[in-house]
C-alpha cells in the first residue's frame, strides 16, 4: 500500500525488514519535494548520470532504459539504475538547463 500524492510505501504492522519501506519513501522524497530536474529536453539516456538526477522525459527520448518509459514520465537515476515516476497534476519543477 502507498500514499495517494506520492505514492510513498507505507509499513506494514509485523513487516519485516521495515528499513526498506523507511529508506524508499526517503529517496522519493529527496527527488519530488523541491523538485529540481536537470532537463526537460535531454532526449539521450545520459550514460554517466549523477547519483539523485531526475529527468522529464520528452518525446523521441532514447535509451536502453529511457525508451520503455512514458513521455512526460520523471526518470529518476539512484542506486546506479533509473526509476520512472509519473508525474500527478500540481506537482511543480524547476527545470537547469532552461533556468524555468
Amino acid at each position: 500500500m502507498t500514499s495517494s500524492n506520492l505514492h510513498l510505501p507505507f509499513l506494514a504492522s509485523g513487516q519485516a525488514q521495515k528499513h526498506i519501506s523507511v529508506n524508499e519513501s526517503l529517496l522519493r522524497l529527496d527527488a519530488l519535494v523541491q523538485m529540481s530536474v536537470v532537463s526537460a529536453a535531454v532526449t539521450a539516456q545520459p550514460a554517466s548520470p549523477a547519483d539523485g538526477a531526475l529527468y522529464v522525459l520528452p518525446a523521441g527520448k532514447t535509451g536502453a532504459d529511457w525508451s520503455g518509459m512514458a513521455d512526460g514520465a520523471l526518470a529518476y537515476y539512484r542506486d546506479g539504475a533509473w526509476e520512472e515516476i509519473a508525474p500527478r497534476e500540481g506537482w511543480t519543477a524547476f527545470v537547469r538547463d532552461t533556468d524555468t
